[in-house]
């Protein structure tokens, strides 16, 4: 992390930990996130470090245990679900969007834009406007997150319209993106993770 990251941060917001400042409960759960589909098997102290230096795993090491079950989560919400990808990642942006997550936005506008997710639709989300041209799929899933994110609540045809896009399934996996996010959205915004050195925030 650049100084000037790490400054952003501010020294008392879970100070940035080291591969060797960790304790043997902190190793398994870093090295347990390593050896998803996220770490690739990496286990190297570069592996690590990047690891401590991205997104909420450095807070989420304060609870080790916590952590470790959360990250489960997040690794079948990421490679599991049965939403498909572009979609999956449409959820997680509105997720963030809601709580101007500004790392989670930095680093999921991308793996949505890779997934093949509209590019406007990126855009109008992250200027908190509903998108002008959607699929019906797409419709689904922005009238479903939306109102459970700004209602707390979800109508009977938002609902009917996701269980007849994506299933029972789906609609239970869109909720836990929803809820997984919120949590990962939280501790970004506690812990002030900056976006990377050299980039402007996403958000207003």
């Amino acid at each position: 992390m650049s100084k000037k990251n790490a400054a952003s941060r501010g020294a008392s917001r879970f100070p940035v930990l080291t591969p060797e400042t960790l304790t043997k409960a902190q190793t398994r759960m870093l090295k347990a996130l390593l050896a998803g589909p996220r770490g690739g098997g990496d286990m190297s102290k570069d592996a690590m470090t990047s690891a401590l230096n991205r997104g909420p795993f450095n807070a989420w090491l304060r609870s080790p245990a916590l952590g470790d079950r959360l990250q489960k989560v997040g690794e079948y919400i990421r490679f599991g679900s049965s939403m498909p990808q572009d979609l999956n990642e449409m959820a997680i942006l509105i997720t963030a969007r809601y709580w101007t997550s500004q790392f989670e936005w930095f680093a999921h506008s991308a793996l949505a834009l890779k997934a093949g997710l509209d590019p406007k639709i990126v855009e109008a989300l992250a200027r908190n406007k509903r998108p002008s041209k959607m699929t019906r799929q797409q419709a689904a899933v922005y009238a479903f997150c939306t109102q459970l994110h700004h209602k707390k609540k979800v109508s009977n045809g938002a609902y009917a319209r996701a269980v007849e896009c994506f299933g029972e399934q789906g609609v239970m996996d869109m909720i836990a993106a929803c809820g997984y996010y919120t949590a990962v959205s939280m501790t970004l915004n506690v812990a002030k993770v900056p976006v990377p050195a050299g980039h402007k925030k996403p958000l207003k």
